[in-house]
């Protein structure tokens, strides 16, 4: 990896500019998304998400994980699952998750993602049986800790 001149911290800028959508609907909205990931020790990751979801409605996942680097050998590689609290999906929409109580659901994503470089990465996300989410990760600098 090449050296940066100020180093990568712990924590990274996470966005995402495309969702696919497995099924097609009339409803579906596109979805913005922006988030904080912090690493932590031992592979272990935690952070939260505000986004709006594929019905247009605001929405947010507070999580932990963990994030196997370079998983079978493969550099530059990494396989993550992310588990926590979903809120969003209400109203007319309140089915579109399993287990919704009031807009609030029990999360799970599970991810593979690739280093370009020192300062992006790129993941995709299973999002259930309904979308994949084209995410990038931007590893932020240690100065903004």
């Amino acid at each position: 990896m090449a050296q940066d001149a100020e180093p990568r911290g712990n924590w990274d800028l996470i966005v995402s500019p495309y969702t696919y959508h497995f099924h097609y609907s009339e409803d579906h909205e596109y979805v913005y998304s922006i988030g904080l990931l912090r690493r932590l020790e031992n592979n272990w990751v935690a952070g939260a998400i505000a986004f709006s979801n594929s019905f247009g409605q605001p929405s947010a996942y507070a999580f932990v994980g963990q994030r196997y680097v370079e998983p079978f050998g493969w550099k530059k590689w990494y396989l993550q699952w992310t588990g926590g609290l979903l809120y969003g999906y209400v109203g007319e929409f309140k089915d579109k998750v399993p287990f919704n109580n009031n807009g609030f659901s029990p999360g799970f994503v599970p991810s593979i993602g690739y280093q370009f470089t020192d300062r992006i990465y790129g993941e995709l996300d299973l999002l259930g049986n309904s979308a994949l989410m084209f995410t990038l990760v931007f590893p932020l600098p240690k100065s903004w800790e």
